[in-house]
């Protein structure tokens, strides 16, 4: 309910942009007497995209027309009677709006909740002392509204200019006629007496020499006030294509990358609401300018005076189609991406949305969509505007949607929910490349006309990957970060020291500072083409593999800080050997893919040793798991430094198994066991094998299957 109080003292254009999200589709009355109930729902836990979530949406909807009905109820009197019949009355419009079709109201409502927010964060901006900014909103997003109230002012300017010259070129036709009438009036004084007509002669010439000085001094009048129209127009169009650029060319072009890194662990890329008012701001200033110009141009044909005009309006005619054209073609975006990895027969849904198409009536004619998937070579094609045959790599099924216009939300959208990669055609390898480093792009492309077919623009949508040779090592840290937690869905990301760890498995470096990795780069080739020394996986190979097995098995011990994870046989027995017998730590495996070992500090007959077990992966943490295993090793004691295992692992262990006998069957228990004397344990590189102790676990799990005699007494047979 604090938004609305907050919205309810917004002022000026903001109030009138506020009332505007109200009408039939959802009551302002709505609003404001359910407020607390409305701000108080989860309507931002519903994807719009996901179908099968309609249900949340429906009982959102059935909620909302119970609060309106039980509110109604209870109105009393003669002040309640007219509420009563309101509110009863839109419980039933909103029913019969939204119960087809409920995913519609969250979508209307979010829009609102967002739309209100944005209004009262930028009132508070204009109103915080020293214009200062509140935090969330960039100072960027004041200019940019200040550079639109400078084109609304601009254009109203020669709006008024133009009204003045259309008065005035009026005017001049008027008395051009007049002169025209003054001469013919002259022709036809032949036929009237010797006297009579030199008097009116002498009369009409004098009106006449009159008028055509004033006819030339006002059609050069004209022609300056033509001239100081176009270049004011000229400028008009320059501050609207700079404007268009910062719009266009920075905050959604941001967007768009944020979008990208979204997908690859970033945080939510965030609404398109504020770029679409942006957008659309700019296609209504941009189309009022073009309807200016034509207007012009129509003045100029009614009455052509020669002069530069003419050639100056031609100039502002393409470059304001140029700029609108740039505007349909930039906007029209793939607001939710399919995934980056498609897989045959296997459907996946995507959204195309053009940002101005309800300001430009574009869904008065329902543009249509059309996926098709196309390789990289056929992608840089296009960008290159050179013609790829309409040649496609694949073929996509459900890949043609009618674009739909959403009153409430004001979106014009087209949402793919079905589609499905039937087939895809592979080029000859080139090299060294392998199969998944063949990269394709869907492509999507639609037709639209503006103003009554007056402009048709052919759109395509999606920009192909673009992957550098080399990155620095810093950018590489950043996306292996954010790539780690949103995979491993922690807030516990990589530490600089884990950092350095991974810069000396990248670039097979013994240094441990940081800043000598600063400044160095890693290729693609580096990154995962090339097999890191002594093993047969890539750097990539073995860092998604600690992913997996992270995200799969050990999420929780991750985020309770007892995996240190990131060190190297020699960096664990330095910290163990100065720690009591029995610290242990987690470390990934080196040798392994996905693996996770335990090293331990041991009393050896004849020196202190650190021991590593073999790895654990993903197959061993299906049978039992990681909190299970070190509880069933007596001598692990201290989790490093000095913390003791069971505060630690204790919570996540399996309650022990009921001994209770259910059809003849005893329930079998697998334990981990490990015998420290045993030298065939090894492997090569000190590791104990604990293939010889689970193959015992499982000839006692066999033998517990066997079924147990009821009558058996004990005694020998």
């Amino acid at each position: 309910m604090a938004l609305w109080i907050q919205a309810q003292q917004l002022q000026g254009d903001a109030l009138h942009q506020m009332q505007a999200l109200y009408g039939q589709h959802f009551p302002i009355e709505v609003r404001h007497y359910f407020a607390q109930w409305i701000e108080s729902q989860p309507w931002d836990a519903i994807d719009l995209e996901k179908q099968q979530e309609e249900f949340k949406a429906k009982r959102l909807l059935d909620s909302l027309i119970q609060e309106l009905q039980r509110k109604a109820e209870h109105q009393m009197g003669e002040d309640g009677f007219l509420l009563k019949i309101k509110l009863s009355h839109y419980a039933s419009q909103l029913k019969s709006t939204y119960d087809p079709c409920p995913m519609e109201l969250v979508r209307c409502i979010k829009h609102i909740l967002y739309t209100e927010q944005r209004l009262v964060q930028e009132a508070s901006n204009v109103s915080t002392s020293g214009g200062g900014l509140m935090d969330g909103t960039p100072q960027k997003y004041q200019q940019i509204n200040q550079v639109f109230e400078e084109l609304r002012v601009m254009t109203q300017d020669t709006e008024n200019d133009l009204r003045k010259l259309q008065h005035s070129q009026e005017y001049f036709i008027i008395q051009y006629q007049e002169s025209l009438r003054i001469q013919a009036q002259l022709s036809s004084l032949s036929n009237l007496p010797p006297a009579e007509r030199v008097q009116r002669e002498a009369s009409l010439q004098s009106r006449k020499a009159t008028l055509e000085a004033w006819l030339t001094r006002e059609a050069n009048t004209l022609q300056e006030y033509r001239q100081d129209l176009a270049e004011k127009q000229q400028r008009t169009l320059a501050l609207l294509r700079k404007q268009q650029t910062v719009i266009v060319d920075d905050e959604l072009i941001q967007w768009k990358r944020r979008q990208q890194l979204a997908g690859n662990g970033g945080p939510s890329e965030g609404s398109l609401d504020i770029l679409q008012s942006w957008c659309e701001k700019l296609a209504d200033m941009i189309w009022q300018n073009r309807q200016q110009i034509r207007r012009v141009e129509h003045l100029t044909q009614q009455l052509p005076i020669p002069g530069p005009t003419e050639e100056l309006l031609k100039d502002l005619n393409a470059t304001v189609t140029d700029i609108i054209s740039a505007l349909v073609t930039s906007t029209f975006i793939i607001e939710k991406q399919p995934p980056q990895v498609l897989k045959t027969q296997t459907k996946f849904a995507t959204t195309v949305r053009l940002l101005v198409g309800g300001k430009l009536n574009v869904h008065m004619n329902p543009p249509q969509v059309k996926a098709t998937i196309i390789n990289e070579q056929q992608a840089k094609a296009l960008l290159k505007n050179e013609s790829t045959r309409n040649d496609s790599s694949g073929e996509i099924l459900n890949n043609n949607c009618v674009m739909e216009y959403h009153q409430a939300t004001g979106t014009l959208s087209a949402h793919f929910r079905n589609m499905s990669l039937k087939r895809i055609k592979r080029s000859d390898r080139r090299g060294a490349e392998s199969v998944t480093e063949e990269k394709f792009t869907v492509l999507f492309e639609s037709q639209f006309s503006v103003g009554g077919n007056e402009l048709v623009f052919h759109v395509k949508g999606r920009v192909p990957f673009a992957v550098p040779d080399k990155v620095s090592w810093p950018q590489l840290c950043e996306a292996l970060n954010m790539k780690y937690k949103a995979e491993v869905q922690s807030d516990r990301g990589l530490s600089e020291e884990n950092l350095v760890f991974l810069a000396q498995k990248a670039f097979s470096s013994s240094s441990s500072s940081p800043e000598e990795y600063r400044s160095m780069t890693m290729t693609w080739s580096q990154f995962n083409r090339e097999s890191l020394p002594g093993r047969n996986f890539t750097f990539w190979q073995w860092f998604d593999g600690v992913i997996e097995l992270m995200k799969k098995h050990l999420k929780a011990h991750w985020n309770d800080g007892a995996i240190l994870g990131f060190l190297n046989k020699q960096q664990a027995q330095d910290m163990l050997l100065s720690k009591p017998n029995g610290t242990f730590l987690l470390r990934f495996s080196d040798s392994e893919i996905g693996g996770i070992t335990i090293a331990w500090v041991a009393e050896n007959p004849n020196k202190r040793m650190v021991w590593n077990l073999m790895p654990f992966t993903t197959k061993d943490f299906s049978i039992r798991s990681l909190a299970d295993r070190i509880s069933d090793l007596n001598h692990l004691l201290f989790l490093y430094p000095n913390q003791p295992k069971d505060e630690i692992f204790s919570r996540y262990c399996t309650p022990p198994n009921s001994k209770a006998v259910g059809d003849g069957y005893v329930k079998p228990e697998i334990k981990q066991v490990v015998k420290v004397d045993s030298d065939p344990m090894l492997d090569a590189e000190g590791e104990f094998d604990l293939d010889e102790t689970m193959d015992m676990a499982r000839q006692v799990e066999e033998f517990l299957r066997q079924p147990s005699e009821p009558q058996w007494t004990g005694q020998q047979s």
